[in-house]
């Protein structure tokens, strides 16, 4: 007997692929930036982890408010367009039938098959059969803001920890130099993990990611030397 094989799609990562790779990036990057720029302006180690670890904790409830406030914001949408559909649904089932299955016919099905198969589809989860091809609302893409702003406000932790911990164990001499290379280095490993979970090109991916960091780390540096120089 043949084995049934389920196929996996890279696009179905995207959503969390995105709010993961997004937050931890965005930690690093912010959280590193920070740090340089104090220590440009001739900032003490202590101050320097103070400094991270106040963006760390900052960050991660900016990540975890912005987040639950925008998929909160997609998830009444979500919720008022299904509201309307069951009305609709209820007030006039001839009309959604056609407009399933005219749905259906414009994506090349034969009319009568068609009517058949949303027939069939609205006998067992009306709404739900609407709901995915008429919205474009899945059970698995549905709008979770809880869910959504905890894994932001981890991923953000994960990436601001790495240049803090590297400003805490790393000696006065060597901080400047030595975060900044790590916040690079984790950049591209980010970078490269993110591609590949996504099935994209690794090296494109890395060197984007680690050019816009440096320009980002060095424009930060630069403001934190000036301010630094004028007091």
């Amino acid at each position: 007997m043949a084995s049934r094989r389920h196929e996996r799609h890279y696009v179905d990562r995207a959503g969390w692929l995105r709010a993961a790779v997004l937050g931890a990036n965005d930690g690093i990057l912010s959280t590193g930036s920070l740090i340089l720029g104090v220590a440009a302006a001739s900032g003490k180690p202590h101050s320097l982890v103070i400094t991270g670890l106040a963006g760390l904790v900052a960050g991660a409830m900016s990540m975890a408010a912005g987040e639950y406030v925008s998929v909160s914001s997609q998830s009444d949408s979500e919720k008022a367009d299904l509201a309307r559909e069951q009305r609709e649904l209820e007030d006039n089932p001839p009309a959604e039938h056609r407009e399933l299955t005219r749905i259906y016919v414009e994506r090349g099905v034969e009319q009568r098959l068609a009517g058949k198969v949303a027939e069939q589809l609205m006998a067992k989860d009306a709404l739900g059969a609407h709901a995915q091809d008429e919205l474009g609302i899945s059970t698995e893409g549905k709008a979770r803001p809880l869910q959504a702003a905890g894994a932001s406000a981890a991923s953000f932790s994960t990436g601001a920890a790495l240049p803090v911990f590297m400003a805490f164990v790393t000696p006065e001499r060597l901080l400047f130099p030595a975060v900044a290379l790590a916040c690079l280095v984790f950049l591209a490993l980010l970078g490269a993990v993110g591609a590949k979970a996504g099935g994209a090109p690794v090296g494109r991916a890395m060197v984007r990611v680690v050019v816009f960091g440096a320009l980002a780390m060095a424009a930060t540096s630069a403001i934190g030397a000036l301010v630094g120089a004028a007091v």
